[in-house]
């Protein structure tokens, strides 16, 4: 506990899978974290209590993404739970965490899901960032949460690698933009991570070792192993890094 000590931080897509791993390592670091849920309120509900247990501090916020006035919802509700906790106006770590992953080939993919993939994939960062820097505290950090499928091709999930390039050029070009406010902006990249959105793929014993065989290490990651390099970026030990997108695949395809 300590190094985040009296920052606060907003993590998109924290009721469970990386985003709440994220979540519980900023708050054990000492860091008010306001836990961001589009539907499932129980599971946003385990992760505070899940902090709280541990000895740290956070609050939930519930807003769908994807949708006309997310970001505004959003930062409504991050307003109204800071005031609700006592604490101070204004924000100091952002991680863009929430994603949606709709599966198919190219001649697959509706015109329906590729708006769905990219408004909460894509869109929906642009615009939390927007209204988050002007919340943001001089020296904050901004830590958006890409995907291998950006340097590794996945045909059968060619959307979600569209919505999650962009993101990759998203934080090259903010890097340089806010970089005179001393704020950074990085781009974590896991590969196959044991969430709920992969379950389908690792189904049966054999389906888990060959995405485990992947890694160098042949395991899957899990969420400790993003948030462990989320923290890193989230502290004033990362602060001469940015516009960096950082592999955090455990060696996936070299």
């Amino acid at each position: 506990m300590g190094d985040l000590n009296g920052k606060t931080a907003l993590v998109t897509g924290s009721s469970r899978g990386i985003g709440r791993g994220i979540a519980q390592r900023l708050a054990a670091d000492g860091a008010l974290v306001a836990v961001h849920y589009g539907s499932n309120d129980l599971a946003a509900k385990e992760t505070v209590e899940s902090i709280a247990n541990a000895g740290g501090q956070a609050f939930m916020v519930g807003a769908e993404l994807g949708i006309p006035g997310d970001a505004e919802a959003l930062f409504t509700a991050f307003d109204n739970g800071l005031a609700a906790h006592g604490a101070q106006p204004g924000l100091d770590i952002l991680v863009n965490n929430a994603a949606i992953s709709l599966p198919g080939h190219i001649d697959e993919v509706t015109p329906e899901d590729f708006d769905r993939t990219l408004a909460v994939n894509t869109k929906a960062p642009f615009f939390v960032i927007q209204h988050g820097l002007r919340r943001m505290r001089d020296g904050g950090r901004i830590i958006n949460i890409s995907s291998a499928v950006t340097s590794t091709a996945f045909p059968s999930t060619i959307a979600y690698g569209v919505s999650k390039g962009a993101v990759d050029t998203l934080t090259l070009t903010l890097a340089k933009d806010v970089g005179a406010r001393g704020i950074t902006v990085n781009t974590l990249s896991p590969g196959f991570v044991e969430t709920d959105m992969n379950a389908a793929m690792r189904a049966t014993p054999e389906a888990q070792a060959a995405l485990a065989a992947l890694s160098v290490f042949n395991r899957l990651g899990r969420p400790s192993d993003i948030a462990d390099v989320a923290a890193f970026l989230a502290s004033d030990a990362s602060r001469w890094i940015t516009g960096q997108r950082f592999d955090v695949t455990g060696g996936s395809m070299l």
